[in-house]
């Protein structure tokens, strides 16, 4: 294969970015061009977006995002604040040619390293991650089926829910989830994103980014945003107030995206990435989904280790016991400035 070229996301090229991104099968819902917009306007972080094109056709994509921070690092990432993400491509070529660009934007800029999101192992003699899983899984198009599909315990969690007299509504704006959200972090210990990180999430996917809100007698329980991409969901950012634990908001919350995803015709249910041996893992197996390893490959510059910076780290907890006690109006003020440069 001849004539390949290695160029830069420009606006004109959007639309072909986008169709490359939903008809390939490496790609997923955080290639799509929209997220280069997200991450530069709302966080202002640099991006570069860069596509592969031979003979006037893009075959092949690489999202990245470069976060540089003085507590956290320096880091160029496919793709920062997204769960996966690295190359897109349809042959080899391609993927060859736009993991060597990356390598040397990343060399050039004299990161600490490179960080590429795979679902599948592209660079086996890349030291990578094994701390992430994702969770997918089909669903039918009959809500008592997949009902049943829950097992039996987690089941009854999801009835109780059902019969506690919660409801779920469509919201148009991040207020509701934003609300219900940053209070769910706060109390798990970790820093909340800005509000215009959702807000602008919401008005670059429109339709595609839905959020839906959990009440019990008018008081808000529960809120998540939910990503539409091909024929699968994905719920992305959830969590829930106090009162969610008794009154089984979560397992409400997580039906309702499910069966209201069924009868929009999608077909796969992606419960996403968590931490291995942490709570959430073990409520997404709990509810009948297998755990699917996750390659976080890096190619290492500046950094003579992979970094570990996430929550199980032990020189972390103080920190996460603080946060838990901090007030939430407080966390919700402190916590942007922290986030954002986590990625």
């Amino acid at each position: 294969m001849t004539d390949l070229e290695i160029k830069s996301l420009g606006d004109a090229d959007r639309t072909r970015w986008d169709a490359f991104v939903v008809s390939c099968p490496d790609a997923t819902f955080f290639h799509l061009s929209g997220w280069q917009r997200v991450i530069a306007s709302a966080l202002g972080h640099r991006t570069d977006y860069l596509y592969a094109e031979r003979q006037g056709e893009i075959v092949g994509v690489l999202p990245l995002g470069h976060i540089r921070s003085r507590l956290f690092g320096d880091a160029l990432t496919s793709v920062p604040f997204c769960v996966y993400g690295g190359i897109a491509a349809n042959d080899p070529e391609a993927a060859a040619a736009l993991q060597a660009s990356a390598v040397e934007i990343a060399e050039s800029r004299g990161v600490d390293h490179l960080e590429l999101r795979h679902v599948t192992q592209r660079n086996p003699d890349w030291p990578h991650k094994d701390l992430y899983v994702t969770f997918r899984k089909a669903i039918s198009a009959d809500d008592e089926e997949n009902m049943k599909a829950i097992p039996r315990k987690q089941r009854a969690m999801v009835r109780k829910g059902i019969n506690a007299g919660l409801v779920s509504e469509i919201d148009s704006h991040v207020d509701r989830f934003y609300l219900a959200y940053s209070e769910s972090v706060r109390n798990l210990g970790t820093p909340v994103l800005p509000k215009r990180w959702y807000a602008a999430i919401k008005a670059e996917f429109g339709e595609a980014c839905e959020l839906l809100t959990i009440t019990h007698e008018g008081r808000l329980v529960a809120g998540v945003m939910s990503f539409y991409f091909r024929d699968e969901v994905l719920p992305y950012y959830g969590g829930g107030t106090d009162e969610a634990r008794a009154l089984k908001g979560n397992d409400f919350m997580y039906w309702e995206v499910m069966r209201r995803a069924a009868a929009r015709g999608v077909r796969v249910f992606d419960y996403g990435r968590s931490k291995q041996g942490t709570g959430s893992f073990s409520f997404k197996k709990n509810w009948g989904f297998e755990p699917q390893p996750l390659y976080y490959e890096f190619h290492l510059v500046r950094a003579q280790a992979l970094p570990d910076v996430n929550p199980l780290n032990p020189k972390y907890r103080m920190f996460i016991a603080a946060w838990q006690r901090l007030p939430l109006g407080l966390s919700r003020m402190l916590g942007p400035w922290l986030a954002r440069n986590l990625g």
